[in-house]
């Protein structure tokens, strides 16, 4: 199959995959094609309600995410577990076990391993770099600069 003027952003969690699909898409008049669907239905939830499930939702920048104690973390997925039953998860428990199963699997050395050595372009996340800075190397492996 041939995707005329398709790029694909690919990565472990919490690279910043999202952020540079987001960024793209708006400077260069594309179209986000996103995988993270919760974010299509968090505007219609009430945070009173589901302190949880709008909790990025509500975040002044992805700092705020990250820097919550391991405990605070857990709390939220927690949290969220609970929501999801209120929204009629059949069995919550096996979801989220089944979720952190596939975090591990998605982020082990193994998987890490193979995208840096995939022969594709690697933009590794750098703390010290803004937004900005990555969307331009993003751009230049894209070749859209």
């Amino acid at each position: 199959m041939f995707f005329e003027n398709a790029y694909f952003i690919i990565g472990t969690s919490y690279a910043g995959k999202s952020t540079m699909v987001r960024e793209l898409a708006a400077k260069h008049h594309g179209i986000e094609c996103g995988e993270n669907y919760h974010d299509n239905y968090a505007g219609e939830l009430d945070a009173g309600e589901f302190p949880c499930l709008t909790y990025t939702r509500d975040l002044e920048d992805w700092h705020d995410f990250i820097r919550r104690s391991p405990q605070e973390y857990k709390d939220w997925i927690d949290g969220a577990k609970r929501e999801c039953e209120i929204l009629e998860e059949p069995d919550p428990e096996k979801a989220m076990e089944n979720y952190r199963q596939g975090l591990e699997l998605i982020c082990s050395q193994e998987s890490y391993d193979e995208l840096l050595h995939s022969g594709f372009s690697v933009i590794h996340r750098d703390e010290n770099r803004t937004i900005e800075e990555t969307l331009a190397l993003a751009e230049k492996a894209f070749g859209l600069v």
